[in-house]
């Protein structure tokens, strides 16, 4: 939170705006930019955006949405909220996003199948051509779930544009925040933006008439204000975060017990994450946080096994996605952290296994 970004906060505050203003507008425009598409419209979180997508291409009862196993718990609750069946895909056993041939054999055993939702997991795009050329041979729509790869690439091509919809969420620990819950949509389609923003408020189109249901999940105006400094910089914090990312590579590739993230030849990784597996979670974790390291879970629990899903959709076995959960641990990284101390931290864990 530099001064440009409390100067910006403070014009937003005294401009007596604070929403559905100038700030929120300018936003939308310089990320729909960013991210290469024709419209982006600002929401109040990326659980929002997740569910105004699928709600804008028309999922809804019934519907079979396919979604990773392994992702975070927002991918699969909007399919939920939207009376659709989630339906749970096994996930890459060296990027950790959704499996194309999973994806497929899944799909054709579907009577309802109605969208797919590729999530970019840890910063790292999914196989985009792959998944819209299933979709494209079966009649889905496609909702990418960028929240955690703001301008990560693909064969040059930023997130959120090989898609019919793409998501991202602007949470105090993204690669850009705005200070509080913050979210995005883009899209390329006119009528999907168009009943996005409806959907955003209250289900009012720009006449004034309540058309649609829709609930309020507007952006206000000083977090737009927050957003719009974040986004000159977020370039250059994802090269602060490859940066690490290299080191760690280089120093725990050697490592028998560690599995270091593989990326994809065709991807610019942003590394929201930096996720390893290990056969001893607890006792590396303990052993790292005697040492005054940090460490985090990403996730502990596939998303198939939440309770809130399994008491509607019941229980369902994903086998990798199931066993990746039991292994992983997300290591200390963010734009600002030093050479010293990523050696640190390959420094104990390479004591613990010695």
């Amino acid at each position: 939170m530099d001064d440009s970004t409390k100067d910006a906060v403070t014009d937003a505050l005294e401009s007596g705006r604070y929403v559905k203003g100038p700030q929120v507008e300018r936003f939308e425009d310089e990320f729909a930019e960013a991210c290469g598409t024709k419209h982006a419209v600002g929401l109040n979180s990326g659980t929002s955006a997740n569910l105004l997508g699928l709600k804008s291409i028309g999922v809804g009862d019934d519907d079979d949405v396919f979604v990773p196993a392994h992702t975070y718990f927002a991918s699969a609750s909007p399919i939920l909220s939207l009376g659709a069946n989630p339906v749970f895909v096994d996930v890459r056993s060296d990027t950790y996003t959704i499996d194309p041939d999973d994806l497929a054999a899944k799909v054709a055993k579907s009577d309802a199948a109605k969208a797919v939702i590729p999530v970019h997991i840890y910063g790292q795009m999914a196989e985009m051509e792959r998944i819209s050329k299933i979709a494209e041979e079966n009649g889905l729509r496609v909702v990418s779930d960028a929240c955690q790869a703001h301008l990560a690439e693909r064969d040059g091509k930023k997130a959120g544009s090989i898609a019919d919809v793409g998501t991202f969420s602007f949470y105090p620990s993204k690669n850009m925040t705005v200070a509080g819950d913050g979210g995005m949509l883009v899209t390329d389609d006119d009528e999907i933006a168009q009943r996005a923003r409806a959907f955003r408020n209250h289900g009012r189109d720009e006449d004034g008439v309540h058309r649609h249901l829709g609930l309020n999940h507007r952006l206000s105006e000083t977090l737009a204000a927050v957003g719009r400094e974040q986004l000159k910089h977020v370039d250059e914090w994802n090269d602060g975060r490859r940066r690490a990312a290299e080191t760690y590579a280089d120093r725990l590739d050697d490592i028998d017990e560690v599995i270091v993230p593989a990326e994809d030849e065709a991807n610019e990784h942003v590394y929201h994450l930096y996720v390893v597996q290990v056969p001893d979670r607890d006792g590396l974790r303990e052993f790292l946080d005697d040492h005054s390291i940090d460490t985090g879970i990403h996730y502990s629990t596939p998303a198939h096994e939440h309770p809130a899903v399994t008491e509607r959709v019941g229980e369902t076995t994903v086998e990798f996605a199931e066993e990746l959960c039991d292994r992983i641990v997300s290591l200390p990284m963010h734009p600002r952290i030093t050479d010293e101390e990523v050696e640190y931290v390959c420094d104990r864990i390479e004591a613990y296994y010695e």
